[in-house]
């Protein structure tokens, strides 16, 4: 009888330390709960403005962000967000993967240019089109634009050279955009150019090609936000919603 008795009061004893266990996970599981909606908060709602800031990963050559490129500034003055600009060549990324959307491919390239057109004439753009296409030059133009990202001119010389290709139809990559479109950024072509081809650059450009690719990056226009992906013209309010409240949501 005793050894029942003993028995029994162990039993109790255990079944109350974990009972107790059972309590105190649950409170753990709430704390975690509590603590990463607290983040959350903090994160979308606290520090607001330093936080509203989307990588916009576009190379110059593709044709989509031509769309993207020409509305960013208005884009992000109209929602509070900030775009920085990152080139990269989308096009090492594309041969990698055996992905090359237009090539040989007379359909398709006349569904994109016709898609660009309704598109840019929903966004208020007056594009001349087709537009030159390929880009022997894409390289040279997008080392150019890191050489203004490091600088802070990368993104009116980007939109500078779209517009020329897009609307005058001067291929981006050679001249006279080339040299044009880094004047109306206010600098100096020559030194541009000369900084554009140097050993420095160019190894900062493949690093970029790579960091885009290990993140996921695989076409041009791509927005990041917090290592969340939207690819393409059309996933831009998606990015501008998603910074903003962290989640998707249709923007006023």
């Amino acid at each position: 009888m005793a050894g029942n008795a003993r028995r029994i009061q162990w039993a109790n004893a255990n079944s109350g330390v974990h009972a107790a266990w059972r309590v105190e996970e649950g409170h753990s599981a709430l704390r975690r709960i509590r603590q990463r909606k607290l983040r959350r908060f903090l994160y979308f709602h606290c520090f607001g403005m330093y936080l509203m800031v989307i990588d916009l990963w576009v190379s110059i050559g593709s044709t989509y962000s031509s769309l993207s490129v020409l509305r960013a500034d208005k884009m992000a003055a109209a929602h509070g967000v900030t775009f920085r600009w990152r080139p990269f060549s989308v096009r090492q990324i594309m041969i990698e993967q055996n992905n090359i959307p237009f090539r040989d491919k007379p359909v398709k390239a006349a569904y994109m240019w016709r898609d660009i057109e309704r598109r840019a004439q929903m966004y208020g753009l007056t594009f001349r089109l087709p537009a030159p296409y390929p880009l022997p030059g894409l390289d040279l133009a997008n080392r150019v634009a890191l050489v203004g990202a490091r600088e802070e001119w990368g993104e009116s010389y980007t939109r500078a050279t779209y517009r020329r290709w897009f609307v005058d139809s001067e291929p981006a990559g050679e001249e006279p955009n080339l040299s044009a479109s880094i004047r109306e950024a206010g600098q100096d072509p020559v030194r541009a150019l000369a900084l554009a081809d140097t050993p420095e650059i160019e190894t900062a450009y493949r690093a970029a090609t790579e960091e885009a690719k290990l993140m996921g990056v695989f076409g041009s226009p791509t927005f990041v936000v917090n290592r969340e992906i939207f690819w393409g013209d059309d996933r831009m309010e998606d990015a501008i919603a998603w910074v903003k409240h962290g989640k998707l949501n249709r923007l006023p």
